[in-house]
Order: structure tokens, then sequence, then C-alpha cells
């Protein structure tokens, strides 16, 4: 976006990095947040993201207890994820969903760790941040295999109009936004959301890069590239300039029930109602520009955590709310990239390092941070409550990401 300062664009943000949000936007797709990126359905935004989700964390801290895991999510998690839902605010469609659609979700999520797959499809993974021990819910994400295969994804691309005429020694640039489906069958990051009670104590670190280490322990099931919605610019009523400034125009609604039809599976509006040209920058009110491609404040740590994943934004805008998209190759990522197995041993701890570590099971999935003794190039020793927390034995395998 650095090309389009002139134009009112915004900061640039180009050659940086919405846990997650729309649902393929639905029909759009899913944005991170962050408390989590992306923030889908619920399904951002990630993100996202997510993300993607809601409020920022202090996604650095140490954390306070080693109680929470990721861990799939289950049915019996239903009425606590409705709690944890209750407390998002509008803009962030992957989670703006009624409980049936939650329930699907869930089901859909069981549905995707159970099969048998060898390349990335429509399956959905759901996770939930959880302390099992005193039946919590303290946070969510998800992960899209592909988006756009059932519902088509759409974003707005930044790209260039040139008008010129060599009689009047004119030659003029500007930035206009196309609308597009270029990211159909990426993996998307999507649905992040930390409650605002868990924040602060290094539990956006794990929220967040947990399912970057799903990712990176069963490669084949997601495409070569990944995305995250961020959220984009919106006030405490949900209030979006850039839903004012070019959306409501052709959908006659206000932003936060678009967002709620897109998350609650009401989609087809999109594609009847999109503009199809492509939309001069220069026309819209001087707060719709400003918005483009920014992120809500709300989701700059989210941002800055896959800025420092490897994640960077390259002039793809929310369709809604114009927050941006961020983009990495699935094997450049860090976690992707700098995570490897270890054989597990289970002891007393010397000269422990902060890291991330999960089993490698697929439908009993568990990953938490703490403390680990790297042995060597290939061992990792964890303390017994470690060992219980994520399921591991010794001997098993162990994927781990020093922080």
């Amino acid at each position: 976006m650095s090309d389009f300062l002139s134009e009112g664009l915004g900061p640039s943000q180009k050659g940086e990095a919405r846990g997650p949000r729309r649902s393929e936007r639905k029909s759009r797709g899913s944005k991170i947040d962050h408390t989590g990126t992306g923030a889908d359905s619920i399904t951002d935004t990630g993100a996202g993201t997510a993300a993607g989700t809601d409020t920022a964390a202090d996604l650095c801290d140490p954390v306070v207890g080693m109680a929470f895991v990721i861990r799939p999510a289950e049915l019996a998690d239903l009425e606590r994820l409705e709690s944890l839902i209750a407390q998002v605010q509008a803009g962030i469609t992957s989670l703006a969903i009624d409980r049936d659609t939650l329930r699907q979700k869930i089901e859909t999520s069981a549905a995707s760790f159970a099969a048998e797959i060898h390349g990335a499809g429509s399956e959905d993974y759901f996770f939930v941040l959880a302390d099992d021990d005193v039946q919590k819910v303290a946070g969510m994400c998800a992960v899209r295999a592909a988006v756009g295969l059932k519902d088509p994804f759409y974003s707005y691309r930044i790209g260039t109009v040139v008008h010129a005429s060599k009689e009047l020694n004119v030659h003029r640039a500007h930035p206009a936004l196309y609308l597009s489906n270029d990211y159909t069958g990426c993996t998307e990051l999507t649905s992040l959301f930390l409650s605002p009670a868990h924040r602060g104590k290094g539990l956006g670190t794990l929220l967040s890069k947990s399912r970057l280490l799903f990712i990176a322990e069963f490669p084949a099931r997601f495409a070569d590239k990944v995305i995250a919605e961020i959220r984009g610019v919106s006030d405490d009523e949900g209030r979006s300039p850039f839903w004012n400034g070019l959306g409501q125009h052709f959908f006659s609604m206000d932003f936060p029930t678009a967002d709620h039809l897109v998350g609650t599976g009401h989609k087809s509006f999109i594609a009847e109602l999109m503009p199809k040209h492509a939309i001069y920058v220069l026309f819209l009110p001087e707060d719709a520009r400003e918005a483009i491609g920014k992120p809500h404040p709300n989701s700059k740590k989210a941002l800055e955590m896959l800025e420092g994943e490897g994640f960077r934004y390259e002039t793809y805008v929310d369709i809604f709310d114009g927050g941006p998209t961020v983009e990495c190759r699935r094997n450049d990522i860090h976690a992707v990239r700098a995570s490897r197995r270890r054989t597990a041993r289970i002891g007393a701890l010397e000269n422990p390092v902060r890291c991330l570590l999960a089993n490698t099971k697929l439908q009993d999935f568990r990953c938490s941070i703490g403390n680990a003794r790297l042995d060597g190039a290939d061992g990792v020793t964890l303390d017994p409550e470690m060992a219980r927390a994520i399921r591991i034995k010794e001997g098993d395998l162990v994927r781990v990401l020093e922080l």
C-alpha cells in the first residue's frame, strides 16, 4: 500500500504481515482480532485473522500456571463456548454465530479430524483453549484447510488504473479495488478469541501458535499458502468507515447486520449485490480511504505476531471493513520451519527453556506452553505435569518449538 500513500490509503503495510473472520466470507473469510489472526462463520483471522476476534492480549507475557491446553473442540464444550462468544464484540464475523451454527461447527470439525485425507479440502479444524480440570474454556481458534471450495471467498485486490494523454501531457495513476477470488484454495487461520479475563498471561501466544504446530505436524492436510484476515477499523458501536463509504451503498444495511448474516451462513447476498467492476479509491470518503489495509487497534498485537511468523500484506483487503489480509507460504512460516519432533523423556528439569509443546496425534491433539529441557539434537525432557497435560508417555514423539 506504500504505492498509494498519496491517495490516502493509510500507512504502508507492504512487506508486513484477521484466530480468525469470515465464513468463506463464509463467502468472505474469517478474521483475526487476537486476542488473537484472521478474526467464517465461526469460521479468521483467523487472523488473523484472525484472527480472528477481539481486543488485544499481551501475546508475549509469560504464562501463569500451566493448566490450559489447546485441544479439538467437543460438543461437551458447547455451553462454555456460548458463554465465551457472548464476550465478542461486533466486527468479528467468524464468531457471530448462534447455538445451532456453533454445534454444526463442532461437528464439522470432529469429522475433519476423523477424515483420512491427503490434501487440503473443505475441512475445518476447531480448537479450544481449555482447563479440563475445572471445566473451563478460555479461548478458541480454528484453521480452515482450503477456502472458497464450497462458497466463493471474496477479497478486494488493490490495483492501479492509469489514465494518460500525450496531447495534454497528463499521466495519472489511481488505486482501485477489484473484487477477487484469488485466495481460493488457500488455508486460513481463523476464529481466534481469548477471554478478556485471561489476557496478559501469555496464553495468546499458545492460542495463536498452536495452530501452526498442528499445520507443521500434518502438512498434507493444508495448502501451500496460508492466509489470515485481520479485523479492520470500526468503532465501539461496530460502525466501519470503509463499510459506510462503500458497502452500505450496495447492501442497504449496517455493518453489524451484514457481518452477522455472513457469520451465521446467510451469504448468497454477497455475490448477488457486490459491485463487479473496479472501484476508484479516490471516489470514497476520506475516512474510508484511510481505513483500507489498516488493522483495528485491538488487532495490532495479532498482526505483529503474524508478521513475526513471516506473514506479509500483499494489497488484499476485506470486502466489508477493509482490514488487511496477510499471507505466507506454509513451509516458510517460522513455527513450521523451526519446530521439530523430539523423543520425550519424563523427569526433573535442569536448565529448562520456554517451549511450545505438542503431541503428534491427530484427533487427540494437545498443545501447551511451558518449560522443557532440550536433550541433544533429538530429545526433550518434560516434567510429569506437562506430559500429562499433552498426553505424552516416555518415548513418545513431541513437536517442540523453542520460544
